[in-house]
């Protein structure tokens, strides 16, 4: 573009207007290619300042920025950033008086607005295209740009029509902008807009200051959970994601008896999520228990925790979210709850979103060339009114259907049915991609990291999740290897030390060929391997029969060559959630089936009590009486802060450093982190 302003500019007009003295990380790249009129996808995470890298050139090039926004909340967060700047700006949307809208529209064709923010619906009024037509834009910059993309995570027709009203808004650069789009989404963004030779910027996934926990919690038990996670000052304040507003609510009801919590969704009134969301902002609220229409609009820089009390539906919603937390740059902690019911609820709202193709096709046949009313034809139609208003939506979506701006329906294309078909199956596909990340031993973030395809930066791993730093974590229960679980773990590495690799279930049927071993305990030794260093996993799949069949290959790491026969391995499997947040004071076993039961009645068996005498015997009473009385300091039973397994356990350890004291049977990292320092006091005593 000649005659664009120059780095200096640009540096200055950061400086003047929005107060800062330097770009963050890969801004700068960025505003230079819109500044030289270059269409451009930005995939930056939440918080990393992805909106600054329109505004700033908008302000540069002059003229007026059009920005399409999907949520009010970020529409009207936005537009008040703008103008606390001293910028002309306006915004139109459904929740706006039709006499401010109009104005707007006057003020843009007058050349009076720097800034003009839609809702991307907004563009099927009649005449409104045609309108910004007259003057056209300056640049035109399209906010959670995955909402276009068929295999986006929150796909919206409105947003999938864009691309066919910016030919006449062109010459104007497109900057399409989103915190979360892997590599197929990407490419899609970029087709559905008609982009011309985009710059691609792709960067800064990895959030350093997150540990992520993933832990297996039955459902019963999450609300007791969340509470005693949420009752340490320190992880406020905080956001609590829900699967159903039913959920949200319950949640919210409990928290709200101990600490400043409140729901937030869809089906409470405007103006009561508009009092949470500005109660959570200003810090009046400790806590916002929410289903994912929440945060969109949020710009709180000191969240600390944010739980998920269920299973996502796609990893980049997860990673949206989880975004939400620690952007001050402050240590900060996910929380992700799971179990098997969370796969049994994702199938039922499959089922519901994705209804069956026979629903589309008698709803299809109903149509014709002349519009007739939604309402009528919603009569006519032998579905239930749920029913039928998904089968027409999807419709909509994939062609089959025209609904116009008054409601009235015609006929659309023949093709709906080939790419329903494809997006159904990609929505199972990503949920199955949230059920691996839980399955996973490969570090939290990397994992992450590598999903939205930055393979480089997912080699290293974050050293704070619960894979990298297992004694760091903060629910889940780890114990020591029996000797059983050791020779094991022994005989998988002389198996695994001539290959280059092997597949977990043919690794399984080497090391165990009678079976005796259930699936979920060979996953946890497995896993406990992984965290040791001892071998390294990763997902693959193969083709038979025209289906694809996934599978994980294992090998041995530099680690795991080195072991020698006899070695004592230090591996430590996961076992359930830590006692303090138990719903009774009892440690929670999320495990299945009676073939599960077995392998923990074994491992309860191998445990046999030890046996103290001469300074173990000593240090065992000492070691009662601070017991007795630190018990008596938190008002619970003794055995609530010691059992006298793992009591008499410590006691013949006499361990001399943390490290030493997690070694020890039934202690947890929440009991070294609790009664660590005090139990080492007691131990040097004596």
């Amino acid at each position: 573009m000649k005659n664009s302003p120059t780095s200096d500019v640009l540096t200055e007009l950061l400086r003047s207007v929005f107060g800062f003295a330097g770009f963050r990380a890969n801004q700068e790249a960025v505003c230079r290619t819109a500044l030289e009129g270059r269409d451009l996808l930005l995939v930056m995470p939440t918080g990393s300042g992805k909106s600054l890298c329109y505004q700033l050139p908008a302000i540069a090039l002059g003229g007026t920025a059009l920005v399409i926004s999907p949520l009010i909340a970020l529409m009207e967060d936005q537009a008040a950033k703008l103008a606390a700047l001293g910028l002309r700006v306006a915004r139109i949307h459904s929740g706006m008086d039709r006499a401010d809208s109009r104005q707007a529209c006057v003020d843009y064709l007058q050349g009076n607005l720097q800034f003009l923010l839609i809702a991307p619906e907004r563009l099927r009024v009649p005449g409104f295209p045609e309108m910004l037509a007259k003057r056209k834009p300056g640049l035109i910059a399209i906010d959670e740009a995955h909402c276009i993309s068929q295999w986006g995570h929150d796909f919206r027709p409105d947003y999938r029509m864009l691309g066919q009203y910016l030919p006449a808004l062109r010459p104007a650069p497109v900057l399409a902008l989103t915190a979360t789009a892997t590599p197929r989404v990407q490419a899609d963004i970029v087709t559905q807009l008609g982009m011309i030779e985009p710059e691609l910027f792709i960067h800064g996934f990895r959030r350093e200051n997150l540990a992520i926990e993933v832990v297996e919690v039955p459902v019963p038990e999450r609300a007791e959970v969340v509470c005693r996670l949420l009752a340490e000052k320190a992880r406020r304040p905080a956001i609590v994601y829900a699967t159903s507003r039913k959920q949200a609510e319950r949640l919210a009801e409990e928290l709200a008896r101990r600490i400043p919590a409140a729901a937030y969704h869809a089906g409470l009134d405007a103006e009561t999520r508009e009092r949470v969301q500005t109660a959570f902002q200003a810090g009046k609220l400790e806590a916002v228990v929410a289903t994912i229409a929440f945060g969109m609009g949020i710009d709180k820089a000191d969240i600390r925790t944010v739980i998920h009390a269920g299973l996502p539906a796609t990893l980049e919603g997860y990673y949206q979210e989880i975004g939400r937390a620690g952007r001050d740059g402050q240590p900060s902690r996910t929380f992700l709850m799971h179990s098997y019911a969370d796969q049994r609820t994702h199938d039922f709202f499959l089922t519901r979103d994705y209804p069956p193709v026979a629903n589309l096709e008698q709803v299809f046949r109903m149509l014709g060339e002349d519009p007739q009313g939604v309402d009528e034809l919603r009569a006519e139609s032998k579905l239930s009114d749920e029913e039928f208003d998904k089968a027409l939506e999807k419709l909509e979506i994939h062609g089959g259907a025209r609904v116009d701006f008054g409601g009235n329906v015609t006929r659309g294309g023949p093709g709906w049915k080939k790419t329903y078909a494809v997006q159904s199956q990609y929505r199972t596909e990503q949920f199955d991609k949230v059920l691996r990340f839980t399955e996973s031993s490969e570090c939290r973030m990397a994992a992450l990291v590598r999903h939205f395809g930055d393979v480089e930066d997912a080699s290293r791993p974050c050293g704070t999740c619960d894979v990298c730093d297992p004694a760091g974590a903060r629910l889940k229960l780890f114990r020591r290897a029996t000797a059983a679980e050791q020779e094991l773990a022994l005989r998988m590495v002389d198996e695994l030390r001539p290959v280059d690799y092997k597949a977990a279930g043919t690794l399984q049927r080497a090391v165990d060929p009678a079976g005796r071993l259930d699936r979920d305990a060979f996953e946890g030794l497995l896993n406990a391997m992984v965290r040791a260093g001892l071998v390294a996993m990763e997902d693959a799949e193969y083709e038979k029969d025209g289906e694809v069949r996934r599978f994980r290959k294992v090998r041995l790491t530099e680690a795991g060559l080195a072991v020698r026969p006899g070695r004592q391995l230090e591996l430590l499997i996961a076992d359930g959630v830590v006692a303090e947040f138990g719903g009774r004071g009892t440690a929670v076993r999320a495990k299945k089936g009676k073939a599960a039961a077995r392998s923990a009645g074994n491992r309860a068996a191998e445990s046999e009590p030890v046996a103290l005498a001469g300074d173990a015997l000593a240090l065992a009473t000492r070691l009662k009486e601070w017991r007795k009385e630190e018990a008596k300091r938190l008002g619970v039973p003794a055995y609530l802060v010691l059992h006298d397994r793992t009591l008499n356990a410590v006691a013949a350890a006499r361990p001399g450093n943390l490290r030493e004291l997690l070694g020890v049977d039934g202690m947890g990292p929440a009991k070294v982190e609790k009664f660590g320092e005090a139990l080492l006091g007691v131990c040097r005593a004596g």
